[in-house]
């Protein structure tokens, strides 16, 4: 069995947040009372804490990638409370998940101010850093590992074939600016179009098919460097592999696939789920691969366009099924054949996702039925002050 389906390797993305629900742009000045000077990021031991783009969103990442998805949950939660018991005591602060924070004005968010500020100030001389796909986006990235050139391979193109449907699963970004957007994945939405300037970078976030590292460099990272020096951009951003900011990246610096499609859950134990997930049907593809039918990469494309817009009830082309959550309850069953006894454990979640709803889905209705008895904001803040204690409790949010 390939290495990479043994280990996992996660990346979350949290805001924090006053007891109005309001960002606080503090990560720097956490950064410096933990750690006693400013740098990107803190080793705590198990875990890292660092530093995103929007001085109000800090990155958790394991130091090494988990085998277990138990041990995977217990030690990001704990991180999770000790960075929130540091919060509570110092300034009174909490943590909220999600794709998106609910009410953040784009002309209240402060960006990173010290070390790397060089690399963000290029970036904004070539593009518009004031919109929601760069200041109002929160992911949960999971890594695998690699350990050649035809693993690597092999899992990046199953991977396109599973990225279009993992938003109808984990898509959490419903409200944005204090409003209900128009897609039930805002945070995607967004994210399509933050980079329209040089559209190479982003692609059409499914990574297209490739057959070796060579193809790889040259049709992704090579291409959009190129269209990055046309536009006279510092070599800073130029042959850069973390620039792509495609669905799943191949990270040849920390010799991994980075997933990056899926919004922040609301909290660890949904994260770990996607994980599962993720790990056990991508087994099932590859050992199975004789059967399971791949896609154009055009086809792929438009279905993720209509699932990031419609979610579950997305209409697709694919031959198990002409929704989105008829497609996943196909690969959800891929899954459980291929899961381990651990990871059955975390299925249920993602099974009750595909039948009861995302957490877009599951956050409009509670949001709806709040509206009758009080004004929208007011339904807002009490259903986001929930998920921001099931963050805190490792609570899965439901109806």
């Amino acid at each position: 069995m390939f290495r990479t389906l043994q280990v996992l390797g996660p990346e979350h993305e949290f805001s924090i947040i006053d007891e109005k629900l309001q960002p606080l742009p503090i990560v720097d000045k956490v950064i410096k009372d933990v750690h006693g000077r400013i740098v990107n990021n803190v080793d705590l031991g198990e875990f890292s804490f660092g530093k995103e783009l929007q001085a109000h969103v800090a990155e958790f990442k394991a130091n090494q990638p988990f085998d277990s998805p138990e041990v995977f949950e217990e030690i990001m939660h704990n991180a999770v409370l000790r960075i929130l018991e540091f919060l509570e005591k110092r300034y009174g602060a909490r943590l909220l998940g999600l794709g998106m924070h609910p009410s953040l004005l784009l002309d209240k968010v402060k960006v990173w101010s010290h070390r790397d500020r060089q690399i963000y100030e290029a970036l904004s001389r070539i593009f518009n850093l004031n919109q929601h796909g760069w200041l109002n986006i929160q992911s949960f990235q999971l890594n695998l590992p690699l350990e050649n050139e035809f693993e690597a391979v092999r899992l990046y193109n199953a991977l396109a074939n599973l990225l279009p449907y993992l938003p109808a699963i984990a898509a959490s970004s419903p409200i944005y600016e204090s409003k209900i957007g128009d897609y039930v994945d805002n945070r995607l939405h967004f994210y399509l179009v933050n980079q329209a300037e040089i559209p190479s970078i982003t692609g059409d976030i499914i990574p297209e098919y490739v057959s070796s590292f060579e193809e790889y460099e040259k049709t992704t990272i090579r291409q959009y460097s190129e269209d990055l020096a046309k536009v006279h951009a510092p070599r800073c951003l130029l042959n850069k592999e973390w620039l792509n900011s495609r669905g799943a990246v191949i990270r040849f610096d920390r010799k991994a696939i980075e997933i990056r499609i899926m919004d922040e859950q609301e909290c660890v134990k949904s994260d770990v789920a996607l994980s599962c997930f993720i790990r056990a049907t991508l087994r099932g593809i590859l050992q199975h691969q004789e059967e399971f039918e791949y896609l154009p990469h055009n086809v792929l494309v438009n279905n993720l366009r209509v699932v990031i817009r419609d979610g579950l009830d997305a209409l697709v082309q694919h031959p198990k099924g002409t929704t989105a959550r008829q497609v996943c309850r196909y690969l959800h069953r891929i899954a459980w054949e291929n899961a381990s006894s651990e990871e059955k454990k975390y299925l249920g979640i993602i099974k009750r996702r595909i039948e009861e709803g995302n957490l877009s889905d599951l956050i409009l209705k509670e949001v709806t039925k709040r509206v009758l008895r009080t004004d929208l904001r007011e339904a807002i803040f009490t259903v986001y002050s929930s998920l921001a204690s099931s963050l805190e409790r490792n609570r899965v949010y439901t109806l």
